[in-house]
């Protein structure tokens, strides 16, 4: 038992179960299992019992597919009964690491990505899901995506769908200015101080604590130059001449380029500034596509993605983040089974397909063969973003997790959920603090955190 659980564990286990529940085809009609059919996870016995699914799709279409998903399995399986509960993204990682003093916890939930399931199986909380895996086929998921959330050859979780980090712009406010698209970070940098002008910023530097994206963007241009932001020893490497450079290039992106109360701003508030014209670049998955359809739909012809800039052009390419949004199961469970029937039951061709619709692009399919379906390939948005999935999706196929390029480690999940990068960066700019005294405060705050917490 890892330190930071050790104290939690003897409540944990006389905690009682809790239970969760999951999501399929908000059409149900077109599936046709038996509840014996959806059931191939228990070898045809009936399933019965009750089970409780936390997922943080709280967008209004992707809650209804989830809950059309649930709706759909309960009547294919009359004994069954699955409670959805929704909360944030934020408030997930909070709730279920309160959960293992409180008992509060589900059977089977999403996790933020590959990192967060190596701080729960830090914690011991995750059954295998082995057989899910199996009944759906291991070749069919990405083998990055299944290493990043093994222990000891044992698999605890499978991606749900998958996107990835790529620079999103402004065609028209490029075009207008005469000015091309930017491919080395310098360029950026220039392009985004030029754009910035009649009442648009040319980028936002977004800072609060309560997410990840000072870490994100420190994590881009360190691994443009071939560095981590971890050591090969798993130490946080935030003082490396690569590393101050980054902090002082979006520090200066942040003073020239982007609205003051952006120091404050979480992912939400940072994505909207894009989706509603107020910005010229942003860094994002698919999901820009679907922000700026439902805030300003005259905008759609006007944006485009291309791969992260570089530190010269000529560069090799790369790929800084790729995000595997995973399914994992409890071992506190009483029903693992119809977690592991459910699971499969969303991976359904028919049910599978009609959940990545909610989200066109920026939920891009985890599983091999789903992209060549007609009702996948059709989409309007596929078809009309085409391009930009071809992007995103080679950013996917060749791109890790934070941190991850030294392998699945508590580290890196820790890396992205403290807020500590987040706040050096605030330090920086409300305190002006200097920029290596800064970095070496987080850098040795981030390894007392490694070593409390991971082995």
């Amino acid at each position: 038992m890892k330190k930071i659980f050790s104290m939690f564990l003897a409540a944990l286990l006389l905690s009682t179960c809790l239970t969760g529940c999951g999501d399929s085809d908000s059409a149900g009609g077109k599936n046709s299992q038996t509840p014996q059919q959806a059931n191939s996870s228990d070898s045809g016995k009936a399933l019965k019992g009750e089970i409780t699914f936390w997922h943080c799709f709280t967008q209004g279409v992707r809650m209804e597919a989830v809950q059309a998903a649930a709706d759909s399995f309960m009547k294919d399986n009359p004994d069954v009964t699955i409670n959805i509960e929704t909360m944030s993204w934020g408030d997930f990682n909070t709730k279920w690491k309160a959960g293992i003093t409180t008992g509060d916890l589900p059977d089977m939930s999403i996790a933020q990505n590959t990192g967060e399931v190596a701080e729960m199986l830090n914690a011991e909380m995750l059954a295998p899901i082995e057989n899910v895996v199996s009944a759906v086929g291991a070749d069919r998921f990405s083998e990055n995506a299944l290493a990043d959330m093994t222990k000891n050859d044992t698999k605890y979780g499978v991606p749900y769908y998958s996107h990835a980090q790529v620079m999103w712009y402004r065609q028209d406010l490029l075009e207008n200015a005469g000015l091309s698209v930017p491919k080395t970070w310098d360029q950026f940098r220039e392009t985004a101080a030029e754009l910035t002008k009649d009442g648009v910023y040319g980028a936002g530097v977004s800072m609060s604590p309560n997410d990840l994206l000072c870490t994100r963007y420190l994590n881009y241009y360190v691994r443009s130059g071939g560095g981590s932001l971890l050591n090969d020893d798993l130490t946080a490497n935030l003082t490396s001449d690569l590393a101050l450079d980054g902090i002082r290039f979006w520090v200066d992106v942040y003073q020239n380029c982007s609205p003051a109360e952006t120091i404050n701003y979480t992912v939400n508030d940072h994505a909207t500034m894009f989706y509603q014209g107020i910005t010229a670049f942003d860094f994002n998955s698919g999901f820009m596509i679907s922000g700026v359809a439902g805030n300003r739909e005259d905008l759609l012809d006007s944006i485009s993605c291309a791969p992260l800039p570089v530190m010269k052009e000529g560069d090799p390419y790369y790929s800084a983040e790729t995000t595997h949004i995973p399914l994992v199961i409890w071992k506190n469970s009483k029903h693992p089974e119809i977690c592991e029937a459910f699971i499969e039951y969303l991976f359904k061709d028919d049910n599978y397909v009609e959940f990545l619709s909610a989200v066109p692009v920026g939920m891009l399919p985890s599983l091999a063969g789903i992209a060549d379906l007609d009702a996948y390939k059709t989409n309007e948005t596929i078809v009309r973003f085409s391009d930009e999935a071809a992007v995103i999706t080679d950013a996917v196929n060749n791109g890790r997790a934070i941190g991850f390029e030294h392998g699945p480690s508590v580290q890196a999940g820790l890396l992205t959920s403290q807020g500590i990068i987040e706040n050096m960066f605030q330090d920086i700019v409300t305190n002006g603090t200097d920029v290596a005294e800064a970095a070496k405060n987080a850098e040795t705050r981030l390894n007392e955190i490694f070593s409390t917490q991971a082995e």
